[in-house]
């Protein structure tokens, strides 16, 4: 069985991982002129970092739940930790 700590731990893995899945989505790598201010000139225009955060959250959601049924049915058992018991 799993505590509280480990399973908001898990989750926020989960999170940052479909995270870097996410944010390459939706950039257009197209011709781009070089910025004369100063940013970067391979800097998406709009990166919509709201918009992937809140997916983010909700697919993190989704694989997150599938962890724990998999931990907390048994098809997965976690190894007893010592003294634990």
């Amino acid at each position: 069985m799993i505590g509280p700590i480990t399973a908001v731990a898990i989750f926020l893995t989960v999170w940052w991982t479909v995270l870097f899945a996410v944010l390459p989505l939706g950039m257009n790598q197209g011709p781009r002129e070089r910025q004369t201010d100063g940013g970067d000139w391979g800097a998406p225009e709009t990166p919509n970092l709201k918009k992937k955060f809140i997916t983010t959250t909700w697919i993190a959601a989704i694989v997150w739940v599938v962890i724990m049924v998999i931990i907390f049915t048994g098809i997965l058992p976690l190894p007893e930790m010592p003294g634990t018991r």
